[in-house]
């Protein structure tokens, strides 16, 4: 159902741009999980692509966005830290709008890694 791509190995302050393919309209969402830790919200858009949520710690730095052609989504990541490190996971959820909750979220991509190496 989803197809992700883009992940990788950067240095701080780098950039990076994951993309995420659904195969049909849905809201969309990243959530990531760092080693140890509890996956988390990252970023949301509504079906649409042009209402956006995004987690405090990427505000400013990461921008989700969508075309319906194709049903892709993609999420640019810019000014990258350490703390960015973790797997990305992509989400699709049949709710209509910016979805922040993960238990909201029906399909889930495989992860792709992201690391950020100082």
């Amino acid at each position: 159902q989803l197809e992700e791509s883009g992940g990788g190995l950067v240095q701080v302050g780098d950039s990076l741009r994951l993309f995420c393919r659904a195969s049909g309209g849905y809201a969309m969402g990243w959530f990531r999980q760092a080693p140890g830790e509890e996956r988390e919200f990252v970023a949301a858009i509504d079906w649409i692509g042009s209402s956006t949520a995004y987690a405090d710690s990427v505000k400013g730095r990461f921008t989700i966005s969508k075309s319906n052609a194709g049903n892709l989504m993609s999420m640019q990541m810019n000014s990258l830290k350490p703390e960015d490190t973790a797997v990305y996971y992509c989400a699709a959820t049949t709710k209509s709008g910016p979805t922040v909750s993960e238990h909201e979220y029906k399909f889930w991509g495989q992860g792709t890694q992201v690391t950020v190496s100082s």
